[in-house]
């Protein structure tokens, strides 16, 4: 049971890293521009992600390897070098979102302008990769994964309309405006995409380890 518990530690952290701060940030944007009417994407991007999960652990437990090994060992070098290239370009462009939905986050809390946390948390960041070592990272990782359990205090306390949140996920109300179909792509993007990067890592990292 106990070495069960800690096989738990990167697959877990890698599911709640999926609640990072520009996904957080999309999801309060969608929230405050259409209230409850966004809440059906939920139910369409659930088997989307669940498919992804599915596809990326059992190509790691036959092959034993990550995407881009199979990728260099079964398909032309050109596609390898154009997933890793789009694989780069995404994960740059989240990272930059995160910084800044932290450092944004950060300026709430405290009133200091957000420009000196960015090079204040890259650089912390940068630190804990280079000099913390993995072992120590997971175990303290996997403990601050409790703070999801925020989500549903948060969720009580909020005085949400219930009846709403239900008409919003199980009646759709799709309206084919610039602002809406931006919306949805945002919250789809950046669902999907960070499913499929996250399998990426898991399958990788647990094999290294």
């Amino acid at each position: 049971m106990v070495s069960r518990v800690r096989e738990l530690g990167p697959g877990l952290i890698t599911g709640a890293a999926d609640d990072d701060p520009s996904g957080i940030a999309t999801y309060s944007q969608a929230g405050a521009a259409f209230g409850y009417g966004l809440l059906w994407t939920a139910l369409v991007s659930l088997p989307l992600m669940s498919a992804i999960q599915l596809m990326c652990a059992r190509i790691g437990i036959v092959a034993r390897s990550g995407l881009a090994a199979v990728l260099r060992e079964h398909y032309p070098r050109w596609m390898l070098w154009l997933a890793c290239s789009l694989l780069i370009v995404g994960n740059t462009i989240n990272i930059a979102a995160d910084l800044a939905g932290m450092a944004a986050a950060a300026k709430l809390l405290t009133g200091i302008p957000a420009g000196w946390f960015l090079p204040a948390f890259t650089a912390l960041i940068l630190a804990l990769l280079v000099f913390a070592s993995y072992e120590r990272m997971t175990r303290v990782l996997k403990w601050l994964t409790l703070a999801l359990f925020s989500y549903v205090l948060a969720a009580m306390l909020s005085g949400a309309d219930w009846h709403g949140v239900l008409r919003g996920t199980l009646l759709p109300r799709i309206t084919l405006s610039r602002e809406y179909l931006l919306m949805f792509v945002a919250i789809m993007g950046t669902t999907i995409r960070r499913i499929s990067f996250s399998g990426k890592r898991r399958r990788t990292r647990s094999r290294t380890h």
